[in-house]
């Protein structure tokens, strides 16, 4: 947030902040910092220095406190754990959400962790070593075991006592989750169900027994695709025996997609995965990320060398060929590229799937007929008008200008089918289909769109 926004939000600047620490009135500051968003004050702190980081932390309500220091990046959180006393430790863990702890846990150092479950109790400690069990990016671990359960014999005025009682603790209290003596779960019943009926009303009267829910080794991808369909804002995690074990929380799935987003972006890119910040990343461990596919494609890309050397004579007969091929490429790369981010994102929202790839294939045709014509049609009057007629290069004929573009639309529509078939074919085979994206489906159409070149270049212009 902004230092405008900021002010227009709480009625005082950053700067006054800063001010108030620096002149060491701590008691108008501990009345600001208290009133301010847990999120916009994680923010404030981070651009602290440690000393102040800590004196402000510390100035912290108890209730407050657990809350900023779950928003902090990891760095932070385990600056202050290392300078806080026990005590103070325990208190932030005992308030924290288990997942928000487990979250945490996995990207501490060992020394670290040891400390935070040493002041953990008992019963926080088995939770978040169960949560840490759960295979990575499952729905285990990245549901919460604070929600509220209610009893089907209850009455909607015992289960409003229910949640004023024990709804502190709870991550939500607007989705309730109905249980028997063995947490089997049986039903969800909302608050505005609550509300909406007599206070003698029984649970079992109101509550839907159409579950929707996930098992904890669901795939996290798998649960966010349900958060998505159905419009939720939480969901029941269940074990194989439909024991209701957590829930899965509308802010932790933005988290998942978040995550997804980013790693598929950087599969795109022809980047490893990772799970760290872009300055959190070392440079050597950028550079293990980003060197394998470049590698990779550049040994690929001996394939486009191989095509030129073989078509050597052609090129020597007819020069003005060679200033053509970087465009021819790039469009080519560009063609596909296009079409497998379309598919590669209709494939991830479950709007394709493989059995339709005939009709993307028909689609995607249709598409590069219309791309394919209008690009080669401009081309040809841009290669006349300005190559041959502004630049005076007679060696553009008119039958090298027509190599050019019927080249320019075949090489169209072969990188559009090439780029929508094969992210479909990868996912069919099991494999991520975000690693078909850009790079690779660039260096098969580059060597795709030269072949077509100096066919059409051999035939029309009757060389090589």
């Amino acid at each position: 947030m902004n230092n405008e926004d900021f002010f227009e939000t709480y009625g005082f600047s950053i700067e006054e902040l800063n001010e108030l620490l620096k002149t060491k009135q701590y008691r108008q500051l501990r009345e600001k910092i208290n009133d301010i968003n847990e999120v916009d004050l994680a923010e404030f702190l981070e651009d602290l220095d440690q000393e102040q980081r800590l004196l402000v932390f510390r100035m912290l309500h108890k209730d407050n406190a657990a809350d900023v220091f779950a928003n902090l990046p990891v760095e932070v959180q385990a600056q202050i754990i290392i300078s806080i006393t026990d005590t103070e430790l325990k208190s932030i863990v005992d308030e924290l959400y288990v997942d928000d702890a487990v979250d945490m846990l996995e990207e501490l150092p060992a020394t670290v962790v040891r400390r935070v479950l040493k002041n953990a109790t008992p019963e926080t400690r088995k939770l978040i070593n169960q949560f840490l069990k759960y295979p990575e990016d499952s729905a285990g671990s990245i549901m919460t075991a604070e929600y509220l359960s209610l009893k089907k014999e209850m009455r909607v005025l015992n289960a409003f006592d229910y949640i004023r009682t024990h709804g502190q603790d709870s991550e939500t209290i607007y989705v309730l989750f109905v249980t028997d003596n063995e947490r089997h779960l049986e039903g969800i019943v909302t608050v505005k169900d609550l509300l909406m009926h007599p206070y003698e009303t029984r649970i079992s009267d109101i509550m839907d027994d159409n579950i929707i829910k996930c098992t904890t080794t669901d795939d996290q991808e798998e649960v966010a695709e349900l958060f998505n369909r159905y419009d939720l804002i939480s969901l029941a995690v269940t074990d194989q025996e439909n024991r209701l074990v957590g829930i899965v929380t509308v802010d932790d799935i933005v988290d998942v997609m978040e995550d997804e987003a980013t790693e598929d972006i950087e599969k795109m890119a022809a980047i490893l995965p990772t799970d760290k910040s872009y300055f959190q990343t070392g440079i050597f461990e950028t550079w293990k990320s980003r060197i394998p596919w470049l590698m990779l494609l550049m040994v690929s890309a001996t394939f486009t060398g191989v095509i030129i050397n073989n078509f050597e004579n052609a090129l020597a007969t007819c020069v003005a060929l060679t200033g053509f091929i970087p465009m021819l490429m790039d469009t080519a790369g560009n063609c596909g590229s296009q079409a497998s981010v379309t598919v590669i994102r209709a494939l991830s929202l479950n709007d394709v799937e493989f059995r339709d790839i005939l009709k993307v294939l028909w689609k995607e045709l249709r598409v590069a007929i219309f791309c394919g014509a209008s690009l080669a049609i401009v081309n040809f009057v841009k290669i006349f008008l300005i190559d041959r007629t502004l630049f005076h290069n007679s060696s553009i004929t008119l039958m090298v200008d027509l190599a050019v573009c019927v080249t320019l639309f075949v090489t169209v529509i072969c990188a559009k089918l090439v780029g929508c078939s094969l992210p479909m074919i990868a996912e069919k085979f099991g494999f991520d289909p975000a690693v078909m994206a850009s790079p690779f489906i660039t260096t098969i159409v580059d060597a795709v769109s030269l072949l077509i070149y100096f066919s059409f270049a051999r035939v029309l212009l009757g060389i090589g």
